[in-house]
């Protein structure tokens, strides 16, 4: 713990003395930095590819917060991803920014037309009409969950936890998705259920920055037999899995 640090008015005062910060409340104590980039050479298209479900729609939009050049082109190609999924209050949220990027490339002075800068008008039918599939599809999840218990057969449960956990997860309610993901260690009968319910649990936790959460679930695959028994050869689906984990261990 650093000592208090007192000052004293001294008429031959020395050189104050340099007192030694911790490094860790140096960081914390450091304002976020959001850094702006002018001149990119990003293949966005290439690049979203890489991603996939709600993490390419987060990769998008975090580009457009971050490249004014590229803002328009990454809303218009996360708006029209997010409508292959259930995320309705995303889909217009992203709209909403589309709307006010567009409005401020047309309003600045020395804008370059480059194509249509007018944004898709807000699809209001496929708004409602995704709400009304969403809640049907939760709606047969739920009842598939309810007979499964009735039928007392674990794996059937464990797998209807998931499905509802995926359920939640495209609609972009992350914190159902996480409930759903975690009560299905009570039904895993196996150290492959276990790992898939922790990478379950780890790709949620991720979304929601809780990072304590993300390192005891990893700490959890990694001492399931399947991982811990095989640290000489593994077989390309252990690696991969091995891979997956270390990466959200950073």
């Amino acid at each position: 713990m650093p000592l208090p640090v007192q000052v004293f008015n001294l008429q031959s005062a020395v050189e104050p003395m340099q007192i030694d910060a911790d490094p860790q409340d140096d960081q914390q104590n450091m304002p976020d930095v959001n850094y702006v980039v002018e001149n990119p050479t990003l293949d966005l298209e290439q690049y979203a590819s890489s991603y996939s479900s709600l993490m390419r729609i987060e990769r998008l939009q975090f580009i457009a917060d971050r490249c004014p050049q590229l803002r328009v082109e990454a809303l218009k190609m996360a708006l029209s991803f997010v409508q292959r999924t259930f995320n309705v209050d995303v889909y217009e949220d992203i709209h909403r920014k589309l709307t006010e990027a567009s409005r401020e490339v047309q309003n600045a002075p020395d804008a370059v037309p480059e194509g249509s800068m007018e944004p898709p008008p807000l699809d209001t039918t496929w708004v409602e009409a995704t709400r009304k599939k969403a809640l049907l599809k939760l709606e047969k999840l739920d009842t598939d969950l309810k007979n499964y218990k009735g039928n007392s057969i674990k794996e059937s449960i464990r797998r209807g936890h998931d499905d509802l956990g995926d359920h939640y997860l495209d609609c972009g309610d992350l914190s159902n998705a996480l409930k759903c993901y975690s009560r299905a260690r009570d039904y895993c009968t196996s150290a492959k259920h276990v790992i898939n319910m922790c990478l379950n649990v780890i790709k949620v936790s991720v979304y929601l920055q809780n990072w304590s959460h993300v390192l005891s679930y990893v700490s959890k695959a990694e001492s399931t037999p399947e991982i811990a028994e095989q640290r000489g050869e593994r077989d390309s689906q252990t690696q991969a899995v091995l891979t997956k984990l270390k990466c959200a261990a950073g």
